[in-house]
Formats: C-alpha cells, structure tokens, sequence
C-alpha cells in the first residue's frame, strides 16, 4: 500500500466498512483525511495504521472512549505503560462479570427449560410460569 487510498481501497485494505471509517473520523477517532481536487478523501499509511488499531481494540470488544485513550496513550512513546495495563485489566474485568452474568442466565434457563417438557397445552407451560 503507497501512497494515497480512496475509502473504499481502505475499507478493503483494513477490513472495515465505509460507513464505519466515516463514523470513526465523525467522532475524532480517525483524523479527517486530506481531499483530492476532485474533493475525494485522500487517505494515507498513517490513517491505514491507526484503523487497523482501531479495529482491532474494538475486535476486543473495548468501547470508543477507552479505544480513545488507548490512542492517545499509544502516542506517547516514552511514557510508563500503567495507564494502558489499568485499562485492559478493566476491561478484563467487566468482560469477566458479562461472562459470570451469562453463565447465571444459562443455568437459569437450564432450570426452566428442564420443568416444560413441550408436549402440554400453553395453559400448563413451566416456561411460561416462570416468566410471570
């Protein structure tokens, strides 16, 4: 890749959708590209670089105001990474209780699954008894 890139050639080479490119510079995650004469987004190595980034710390699943930080944090070349383990070890940690949320939610639905054995009339379903 050299040179300057249409969205749609960085879409392609970053395996993220346009819209998406165009959302992430609306909210200042990705800095607005330089325009052609024709007035076409002009993007760059850099733009390429910091979407995939991008798109990677959201394949994580960390949410945009923490992805900004990372950013901004990745930036600062000659800083202590703390601040980086502080996120990442946050974000761990709520990713860990979602799963301990989910794992609760699948034994409930275990449980309730197990009372309705699906050949009754609606009138006596367990499922529908334990959601009342």
């Amino acid at each position: 890749m050299s040179g300057t890139l249409s969205i749609g050639e960085l879409a392609k080479e970053t395996s993220v959708k346009v819209v998406t490119i165009r959302y992430y510079e609306q909210i200042g995650l990705l800095a607005a590209p330089e325009r052609t004469n024709g007035n076409y987004r002009a993007y760059n190595q850099e733009h390429a670089h910091r979407l995939r980034f991008i798109r990677r710390s959201r394949d994580l699943g960390f949410p945009v105001e923490q992805i900004r930080d990372l950013l901004r944090l990745s930036s600062e070349q000659h800083d202590s990474c703390s601040e980086v383990c502080v996120i990442a070890q946050r974000h761990l940690e709520s990713v860990e209780a979602k799963l301990a949320d989910l794992e609760r939610l699948a034994s409930e639905l275990r449980r309730i699954s197990s009372t309705c054995s699906g050949d009754g009339p609606m009138a006596d379903c367990r499922i529908i008894e334990a959601l009342k």
